[in-house]
């Protein structure tokens, strides 16, 4: 299905601006993130982890697959249960979903993946064990022959199924990605993350980032058991080990979060083995025409894995990746998980970037290389932005790798308190540039990264909001980059200056290493600094929490609109959310402030 953009009846005048179509060819603009996947966990050994037995038969040219997955599930809860319950991501359906109309011979296609269980069986004596799906097949219900004590543990084997869809190249090209957020801009369009930004086949790279059911979280003795589609991540499962086979022909490449072994099998086919610990989530991609590289720090692996096309790109990406994660051993901890991958992925149009355990995609339409002919041959409009774009792609990188610190180790539900993950994953590519560039350069990328994009934003005529609410009350991306990840960016960029460099990271290090492998909330974080801050600072602190999450100041805090911005865009004099967004001024006028701001990758 083809991205449409509502420009509110005024699309076609957009559309006949030959400004704006030269604008849209070179602008990079993308202010989304597909929040890193942060989920609940305990501190546990690995005879207490759960963990899951994985063997998939994939078939790439049909995008289809089928699997067997063994799963232990302990019990840490307080009292017995005799039910189990998984998320089935890959069904989930925004509301208003319509499936496309059947091909010429009948068959029914779809734009979504899909996800089937066809069987449910007890490990201990292979008896049939009943369950059922709930909440529009999202939710799997296990009943158990036996209850489960607490501390206890069960084993079952599940057959399944699935799917995914083909993405049309001109979803993910850099057109499609400036046009959605230009839209997102200059209209109040809502957004909703589908299954198919992270289940896909496109230009000859599949992407599986929920393939099979996973255990749903618990909260003590009750299930988390619903999914919710909203503009940044809905899952919340527990931490597991993982062992995975994936059966495929024998000229696909498989790229998980870990090194695999791949052993031929019979002609044509091929199995890669996987083995890993302590992850929330495993996401793979497959392809035959992609290539890796990779670089040793510390006791970390960093790979970069791309299409040759944009060798130059990655080559880039994976030199900014070790000197972050250089940055974040030293001022934050070491990363538990030693092995991390940047995959170039063709990601559809609100989609820069897509974080998961150990492994995090950014968009292919933004490896760009500029000493390449194609990208010689355009316009000068396009080719004096360089800097500009390639040291957003350096800010990409840094926030994908923060990641695995913040929401690949410590965990948050990212659902109802985004900011845990997004904020600290965004203040720490700051500290990215501080620590490689020293503080001139780092003034710099903290105006332009995020002064810069909460200001655009409100010079669009968008509304200062909480920082603090769930990710289901912002609209869209536009508005979740400004509030979530450089509002509250912002707000430890205050408590440094408060607390001083010693008590800030002394308490950013209590909270990450007390935190580990386990869900954080709000009160934790803001606990550790309340609890370093010296006892005259405590109320400062906490002033300072309540202040940037959970009031509107952001005007007085970080930028009002900007009138002279908004008179070069047509905009109306007065910034409301509301109005005739038809009179733009060709983009071509538009000042530095402008194109540095639509060109971030967020």
């Amino acid at each position: 299905m083809k991205n449409r953009i509502n420009h509110r009846g005024h699309g076609e005048k957009i559309k006949r601006s030959i400004s704006l179509c030269a604008l849209f060819l070179c602008v990079l603009c993308v202010l989304c993130v597909l929040c890193g996947r942060s989920l609940f966990a305990q501190t546990q050994t690995a005879h207490q982890r759960n963990r899951y037995d994985i063997s998939l038969s994939l078939d790439f040219d049909n995008r289809t697959y089928k699997g067997t997955e063994r799963v232990r599930w302990t019990n840490r809860g307080k009292h017995a249960t005799s039910t189990i319950f998984f998320y089935l991501y890959s069904n989930l359906r925004v509301p208003g979903h319509v499936a496309p109309p059947r091909t010429a011979d009948g068959t029914q296609t779809s734009d979504e993946p899909r996800l089937e269980i066809l069987d449910v069986k007890s490990i201990k004596d292979n008896a049939e064990l009943d369950y059922s799906l709930g909440d529009q097949e999202t939710i799997l219900r296990v009943d158990l022959n036996d209850s489960v004590p607490a501390n206890g543990s069960v084993e079952i084997l599940i057959d399944f199924k699935g799917s995914v869809p083909e993405i049309d190249p001109e979803e993910t090209g850099l057109v499609t990605h400036v046009m959605q957020q230009v839209s997102a801009a200059i209209s109040s369009t809502r957004e909703l993350r589908r299954p198919r930004d992270i289940n896909f086949r496109c230009r000859g790279v599949m992407m599986m980032g929920s393939a099979f059911p996973m255990l749903a979280a618990r909260d003590g003795d009750d299930w988390l058991r619903r999914i919710e589609p909203n503009i940044g991540d809905s899952l919340v499962t527990e931490i597991a080990d993982y062992h995975v086979s994936i059966d495929a022909r024998a000229d696909t490449a498989i790229y998980s979060p870990v090194p695999g072994e791949v052993a031929k099998t019979r002609e044509n086919r091929a199995v890669a083995t996987f083995t890993a610990e302590n992850l929330r989530d495993f996401a793979f991609v497959a392809g035959s025409n992609m290539r890796a590289e990779q670089r040793q720090v510390g006791d970390v692996t960093i790979r970069t894995i791309f299409r040759p096309e944009h060798e130059a790109a990655a080559q880039r990406a994976l030199n900014i990746a070790a000197n972050a994660v250089r940055v974040f051993t030293n001022r934050i901890g070491p990363m538990p998980i030693k092995f991390f991958s940047i995959v170039d992925a063709p990601l559809v149009a609100t989609l820069s970037s897509a974080e998961f355990s150990g492994l995090s995609a950014i968009a292919s339409a933004f490896y760009l290389d500029f000493d390449s002919p194609a990208v010689r041959n355009m316009p000068d409009l396009i080719l004096e932005q360089r800097a500009s774009v390639e040291e957003s792609l350096e800010w990409t990188v840094a926030h994908v790798v923060a990641h695995e610190w913040w929401g690949a180790t410590v965990g948050n539900d990212p659902a109802r308190e985004p900011v845990l993950d997004e904020a600290l994953a965004n203040w720490s590519a700051l500290l990215y540039y501080r620590e490689t560039y020293g503080d001139e350069k780092a003034a710099m990328a903290l105006d332009e990264q995020l002064r810069g994009v909460y200001k655009l934003y409100r010079t669009f005529g968008g509304e200062d909001m909480e920082a603090s609410r769930p990710a289901r009350d912002y609209r869209n991306s536009f508005q979740y980059a400004a509030i979530v990840t450089c509002k509250g960016a912002l707000m430890f960029e205050a408590l440094r200056k408060l607390v001083g460099d010693e008590k800030f990271f002394a308490a950013l290090r209590k909270y990450y290493t007390a935190n580990q492998f386990e869900v954080a909330e709000i009160s934790d974080l803001r606990g550790a600094f309340i609890g370093e801050a010296p006892l005259e600072q405590r109320r400062g602190v906490s002033r300072t929490f309540d202040r940037w999450l959970s009031s509107k100041n952001g005007d007085e805090d970080i930028a009002p609109p900007d009138p002279k911005l908004a008179a070069d865009l047509g905009l109306p004099a007065k910034a409301n959310g509301k109005g005739d967004h038809n009179v733009f001024t060709p983009f071509s006028k538009l000042g530095k402030f402008f194109w540095q701001q639509m060109i971030r990758i967020h």
